[in-house]
């Protein structure tokens, strides 16, 4: 039965998938502002290709991220309506997790690489995740990847002068992308998640009954913020 994988953490993806991984289906969309007005037309586009009614669904799979709080919002509110609707699971994928799966299925990587997956956090940051390929090909045909170190959001010089030195990595995504001069991205490396590949992870792991919280990684707090109460001095004045 059919799966629905989105992801907002930085571009627009949902992708439809079987049980066995194989895609049905998928649409993206650049636009970096518009996620809430993108995402339930692609949502929509990808059901009628694949002849697919979304009662017909048997999981909602979401990227956690992380990523900038109101995109990332977007996709997670959507899934959740969706599997609260259908009465079905949401499981939740670090977003630079299926970034790092991608890269090692894309760039022929071997068991013992390290990858350096990151993405765009905006405020001239990045968020970043350092990993090891475990095997080339696990359960469901899906790379297997441990994490080394993070996810975290720092600047892009500082996560070159902590990473780069730690031995060869592989760097991916669109953060480094943005910051070449101190991550050299590898060539054709991935750098946005796909959807297809986040569905793919999530099936494998809730097979081996792996926990996946569909919970948000923002790692900061949002830009906008519930005003507090505070005294304004030499007035004693509450405001």
């Amino acid at each position: 039965m059919p799966v629905l994988a989105l992801d907002t953490s930085a571009a627009v993806t949902v992708a439809l998938v079987g049980e066995d991984g194989g895609r049905l289906a998928s649409r993206a969309s650049e636009e970096r502002r518009r996620h809430a007005e993108s995402l339930a037309p692609l949502i929509a586009q990808v059901l009628a290709e694949a002849g697919v009614d979304r009662s017909e669904l048997t999981a909602v799979v979401a990227g956690t991220g992380p990523a900038p709080f109101t995109g990332l919002r977007v996709g997670l509110v959507t899934a959740r309506t969706l599997g609260l609707a259908l009465g079905v699971p949401v499981l939740g994928v670090p977003s630079l997790d299926a970034l790092a799966v991608q890269a090692v299925s894309d760039l022929g990587l071997t068991p013992g690489d390290e990858i350096l997956a990151t993405s765009d956090a905006r405020r001239r940051e990045i968020y970043w995740a350092r990993y090891r390929v475990i095997a080339h090909e696990g359960p469901h045909g899906v790379p297997v990847v441990e994490t080394l170190a993070g996810p975290d959001v720092a600047r892009a010089g500082f996560v070159a002068q902590d990473q780069l030195v730690e031995g060869p990595v592989v760097v991916v995504g669109e953060g480094a992308m943005l910051y070449a001069d101190f991550l050299p991205v590898a060539d054709d490396a991935p750098l946005v998640p796909d959807a297809t590949v986040l569905a793919r992870i999530a099936l494998a792991r809730r097979a081996e009954d792996f926990d996946q919280p569909a919970e948000p990684l923002y790692l900061r707090r949002p830009d906008v913020q519930e005003p507090t109460n505070r005294v304004i001095p030499a007035t004693g004045v509450t405001v």
